[in-house]
C-alpha cells in the first residue's frame, strides 16, 4: 500500500480524524461551520493523497486536484476552487491566494496532539519524509525563530513536532486575514 493511501486511512490525513481537527480549526478562526459543503471540504480536501508514493514531493503537490474535482461535481466550481487552494505551495505555484480552508487545515496540524500525530505519521512512513522536508524548507527560509529552527533540526520527533507546530501557529496568526505569503519557501513541495 502506498504512503498516500496509508495517510488517508490511518495516518496524518486520516479521514476519520483529520477533518474534525480542520473543523475545530475553522471554528476557532471563523466560527462554527454551519454550511454542509464546508464539512464535505473538510473531509475531501486531502483525498487526493490516495495512491500517491510521496506526500510532499512532485506527486503530493497535486493531491489537491481530486478533492477539488469532487467538490466541484457536488457543489460547483466555487467549492472546487476553495478546496484546491488549501495548499500554500499549490496556490503559490499557480499564482492564486490560498483559501480559508488552508488556514483551518494548518491550524488542524498545529492542534493535533503529539500522542496522536506521531504514532499515525510513524505508522505510515510519513514522519521521516515530513521531518526531512521541513529541514530542507527551513534551511531556505528566514521565517523560523532560532528556537523553532533548533527544534526542527532535532532528530527527536516530539521536539521536531513541537517546533513545527509552533511555527505553523505563528504562520496562521500572521496570514489568516489573507495577503501575500512571504514565509512559504518556493519549491516543489505540497503544503
Amino acid at each position: 500500500m502506498r504512503v498516500g493511501t496509508k495517510s488517508v486511512l490511518f495516518g496524518a490525513h486520516c479521514l476519520l480524524i483529520h477533518p474534525f481537527f480542520v473543523a475545530r480549526g475553522w471554528s476557532m478562526l471563523y466560527g462554527f461551520p454551519w454550511i454542509p459543503s464546508l464539512w464535505f471540504a473538510f473531509g475531501l480536501h486531502d483525498i487526493g493523497y490516495v495512491g500517491l508514493n510521496d506526500m510532499d514531493g512532485l506527486e503530493g503537490e497535486d493531491h489537491v486536484l481530486l478533492g477539488g474535482r469532487i467538490m466541484g461535481w457536488l457543489f460547483g466550481e466555487r467549492w472546487a476552487d476553495f478546496t484546491v487552494r488549501h495548499s500554500r505551495y499549490w496556490a503559490r505555484k499557480h499564482g492564486v491566494p490560498v483559501s480559508k480552508l488552508c488556514y483551518a487545515d494548518k491550524l488542524a496540524f498545529a492542534m493535533t496532539p503529539a500522542w496522536l500525530y506521531l504514532p499515525m505519521a510513524r505508522a505510515t512512513g510519513e514522519l521521516a519524509e515530513y521531518m526531512q522536508k521541513s529541514r530542507d524548507r527551513q534551511a531556505g527560509g528566514s521565517c523560523f525563530t532560532d528556537a523553532e529552527r533548533a527544534q526542527i533540526e532535532s532528530e527527536n520527533p516530539a521536539v521536531w513536532l513541537e517546533g513545527l507546530q509552533q511555527y505553523t501557529r505563528r504562520w496562521v496568526e500572521e496570514h489568516q486575514q489573507g495577503g501575500v505569503d512571504v514565509w512559504a519557501v518556493p519549491d516543489n513541495a505540497a503544503g
